[in-house]
């Protein structure tokens, strides 16, 4: 039997001679396809053996409804995309682990400073009108979403909106100067630690 690319089969009927024709007829064209999403070969390469692999080692199980170059091609684009996303996911983790690092760093070097930055971000909160200072209480440190303090409070998410944008504009001003350190402090603050 020899496959081509409009021919729909049941992945277990492949011989070791028409895989080895499907993976030649389709190898390169697959790498450059994958780089397209990666734009790196190496990994473009390896995309493209690990969904040949997993063709082989899983032909008695896949049932291919479409035609095998599409099948390859979907494949192909899925891994891309799922490894694109772990790569996206494994960024953000170094990048946050390297600002709490920072901000540890920072603790350490004077722990005085951790609680006088405390201390003037609480004053600074102090002097906020007594329902800015709800909401933005509520939305950074209960972590409710607009429209939960809307609700809890009897106003509207504009309302809501329009009072956060008031509270972190007047916080920026009067901590400006802890700035690079408040912001550690509060990515670091969120993130559950």
């Amino acid at each position: 039997m020899t496959l081509t690319t409009e021919h729909r089969i049941h992945s277990d009927c492949i011989s070791r001679e028409d895989f080895e024709n499907l993976f030649n007829d389709h190898y390169s064209r697959l790498c450059a396809y994958a780089y397209n999403f990666l734009k790196e070969q190496e990994g473009s390469e390896e995309i493209v053996q690990e969904v040949f692999f997993k063709l082989w080692i899983n032909r008695s199980e896949i049932q291919i409804n479409s035609s095998m170059e599409s099948y390859l091609y979907r494949s192909v684009r899925n891994a891309s995309l799922n490894l694109i996303k772990h790569i996206s996911i494994r960024e953000k983790y170094k990048e946050y682990n390297k600002e709490a690092i920072e901000y540890d760093e920072q603790i350490d070097k004077d722990p005085m400073n951790a609680s006088e930055l405390e201390l003037k971000i609480r004053a600074s909160i102090d002097k906020l009108p007594e329902q800015r200072k709800k909401i933005f209480i509520l939305s950074r440190y209960e972590q409710l979403k607009y429209k939960e303090i809307a609700e809890q409070l009897g106003i509207s998410v504009k309302t809501v909106e329009n009072q956060m944008g008031k509270a972190l504009k007047f916080l920026r001003e009067e901590l400006a100067d802890y700035l690079p350190l408040i912001v550690l402090f509060f990515k670091h603050f969120f993130n559950g630690e």
